[in-house]
């Protein structure tokens, strides 16, 4: 504290220095994210569903048409909202701690709905066409079902067990992509190939779900089969999402309580000439995050989260001191 500073007043660091967070400048606002979340749903949806009713001939052309659009989404839109795009990646990074449970709730709304609007463009469009009488013939093929009405007659047992599998597997291939140790830059392309694989896998078995909002959007205008199932589509990937979102947490809490005791056996900084200075300047930084109104409230990571592992420095949360770090 200088000579000339009022007692009592304490310095504030540089701008740079107080943590943002969305809605502030360089942050995004909630309604910015969700309808990020919308627009990604929308093109994923839309993009992939529509290569399978236009190309009957299937082949990998529809799970591969997946895994590109999840790609082209993530890069246009993720830094943004995250690029979930799919209510159990959503659901599994707020268990896993990278996304604020306030968020859940919206970016799911906002999913189903651009899912939704993807497949009514898709249905007028093929109203236009002469053959259009056939739009709920083609739904009901694309829809996600079971058994007798599934795509191969596989059991309710073991779609449920697929999807769940599957789903699992895929969040958390986006929780390890998008972890703090991870390839900058490359969540995208990890998200995407691995969601071809396993649409490809499912597709026989399910017409691979592996997002509850897809399985949702399917269903208004097929034969009305698939919405009596829709159920399953919901709650095995949610499952699968909760056990991987479970797993990554606990996973990640052990090197971080091995640190905190490790750090117990350290000499006290404080008592020492360095230890007083570190601590006056996070005192200053307290303060100046008090000034901005940011005291008590936990960080939203949602955007934190997008913006760092597409700006090359994935998992920047944890080491700001957001809720990803506890």
């Amino acid at each position: 504290m200088s000579a000339e500073q009022p007692e009592g007043r304490v310095e504030r660091e540089p701008a740079a220095a107080v943590e943002r967070t969305p809605g502030a400048p360089g942050g995004h606002s909630l309604s910015a994210r969700i309808g990020a979340e919308a627009a990604g749903s929308f093109l994923i949806v839309g993009g992939a569903l529509g290569i399978g009713m236009f190309n009957p001939q299937g082949g990998f052309a529809v799970p591969f048409g997946f895994g590109f659009a999840v790609v082209a989404a993530m890069l246009a839109f993720g830094y943004v909202s995250g690029g979930h795009f799919n209510p159990a990646i959503t659901l599994g990074t707020a268990l896993a701690g990278r996304t604020a449970w306030k968020q859940v709730l919206p970016y799911i709304v906002a999913q189903v709905a651009g899912a939704s609007l993807a497949t009514l463009t898709l249905w007028v469009i093929l109203r236009s066409h002469p053959a259009g009488a056939e739009s709920q013939n083609l739904f009901t093929a694309i829809s996600n079902s079971f058994d007798a009405t599934g795509s191969s007659g596989f059991s309710l047992a073991g779609v449920f067990l697929a999807e769940a599998v599957c789903t699992g597997l895929l969040v958390a291939v986006y929780l390890g992509a998008t972890a703090r140790r991870a390839w900058p830059g490359s969540a995208p392309f990890a998200v995407g190939l691995v969601l071809a694989v396993l649409a490809a896998f499912l597709l026989p078995v399910s017409n691979a779900g592996l997002n509850p909002a897809r399985s949702t959007a399917t269903v208004y205008f097929g034969d009305g089969t698939a919405a009596g199932q829709l159920w399953v589509f919901w709650v095995a990937p949610l499952l699968g999402a909760v056990i991987a979102g479970l797993i990554y947490r606990s996973a990640e809490s052990v090197p971080q309580r091995a640190g905190t005791k490790a750090g117990k056996d350290k000499p006290d900084k404080a008592r020492t000439g360095k230890g007083r200075q570190a601590a006056d300047a996070g005192a200053a930084q307290g303060q100046g995050t008090v000034a901005g109104g940011k005291t008590g409230q936990p960080q939203d990571d949602g955007a934190a989260e997008a913006r760092d592992f597409f700006d090359g420095r994935p998992g920047q949360a944890r080491n700001e001191g957001g809720p990803a770090a506890r």
